[in-house]
């Protein structure tokens, strides 16, 4: 069993906080990072998943019911379906903050939905950190083991990534789509048409990388513009799709103000292309664009919140696939691409001539870092997430 790096994460939060909110996509490891810290930690720990109709009987006297449990970590799985406990969180939390105990009562697990970060935010907002578990980065990987390009391939869900056979991974995927536009869809957004949403997070997987035109996928889809932001809306919380923001600095130039958008499990895009292995990727006009979307996907989950991404357009040519900056400072301008013996762009030069970072790297498909003159160097994937990992710029 992997190891998630955001084991170590949860635990440091908390030490500090009372509360830790787990986000992310289902079947993508909370439970069993939560279940693993559960046994850590013995009969100091409790687990209830709210899926269980034993467990939320339980808490039918909520409030009674957590008080008793003073001393121990209590894991609440599924939270989203109680979002009622949030004020009753919020009272016990501050009545133990009250005698003294501050730190290390709940641990909450939930799919991101927009009501249930709205609802955590209001009533327990200064008393919980929030973490987000995404799919399985280059730095997880065993050395021995599944290889980056299967990783690649079949995304970063535990389940898709270890099994047997390209071809099971493909099924586990398929029942996984399915499974969120037949439940999950109607259960966060009932009101939205889970036909439709499916339809366009297709359409994403046919654009990926690509500026987001609202009005076009409007037109295709035969709804409105604003109904398409309202799904975009819903698989970006749902952690299925990343909107990446334009640089929002001043350069005096003109530069692209749309987001560009992203399925954000390299897998998950794979099978809604229906492309099942490795051949079926490579031969596939979206080689180019899936390979820059997994590479975001590893460089972001690695900076965590140190790091704030965004991405460079401008009419003059220039053009830095991925942004890092901290306190308005560009620390990082990436170049992306898939060929293992790549050369910069003229576009990547222009675009770190006028934001001057401080890093400058072309992340390529290959295993070996050389200098390319201009202050870039060529970097593998794997090696620059561990640099992020370790904090090492």
């Amino acid at each position: 069993m992997l190891k998630r790096r955001l084991h170590a994460a949860v635990l440091d939060r908390l030490r500090i906080f009372p509360g830790v909110v787990l986000l992310g996509p289902r079947q993508i490891g909370k439970t069993t990072l939560a279940r693993g810290i559960v046994r850590e930690r013995r009969d100091k720990a409790l687990y209830l998943d709210l899926e269980r109709p034993a467990d939320r009987r339980r808490i039918d006297d909520a409030d009674a019911f957590l008080r008793a449990q003073s001393g121990r970590l209590v894991v609440i799985d599924e939270i989203h379906r109680a979002p009622g406990l949030f004020e009753i969180l919020r009272g016990i939390i501050d009545d133990r903050r009250a005698a003294g105990e501050r730190a290390g009562h709940f641990l909450l697990l939930g799919s991101a939905s927009l009501d249930l970060m709205r609802q955590a935010t209001e009533s327990l907002a200064g008393r919980v950190a929030y973490l987000e578990l995404a799919s399985i980065d280059t730095a997880e990987l065993p050395r021995r083991g599944a290889s980056v390009e299967q990783l690649w391939v079949r995304g970063g869900f535990p389940e898709s990534l270890v099994a047997h056979s390209d071809k099971d991974s493909v099924t586990w995927r398929r029942n996984f789509l399915r499974s969120y536009l037949e439940r999950d869809v109607p259960m966060f957004a009932p009101r939205l048409p889970a036909e439709t949403v499916g339809r366009l997070w297709g359409m994403l997987a046919h654009g990926q990388g690509s500026l987001l035109n609202q009005a076009r996928l409007a037109s295709s889809l035969g709804v409105s513009s604003p109904a398409v932001g309202r799904y975009i809306d819903l698989l970006v919380d749902l952690l299925l799709a990343r909107r990446l923001r334009p640089w929002s600095g001043n350069l005096n130039k003109r530069l692209v103000r749309s987001p560009k958008m992203y399925v954000r499990d390299s897998g998950l895009l794979h099978t809604l292309l229906e492309l099942a292995t490795l051949h079926d990727v490579l031969g596939h006009p979206v080689a180019g664009p899936s390979w820059e979307g997994f590479v975001i996907e590893n460089l972001v989950g690695a900076a965590g919140d140190d790091l704030r991404p965004s991405f460079l357009r401008t009419e003059r040519g220039a053009e830095i696939d991925l942004i890092f900056e901290r306190g308005g400072r560009v620390e990082f301008a990436i170049e992306i691409k898939r060929t293992s013996a790549p050369t910069v762009s003229k576009g990547f030069r222009i675009g770190c001539d006028d934001l001057q970072p401080r890093n400058a790297f072309l992340v390529h498909g290959g295993r070996d870092t050389w200098p390319m003159g201009g202050g870039v160097t060529a970097i593998a994937l794997r090696d620059l997430v561990q640099r992020l990992v370790e904090h090492e710029f």
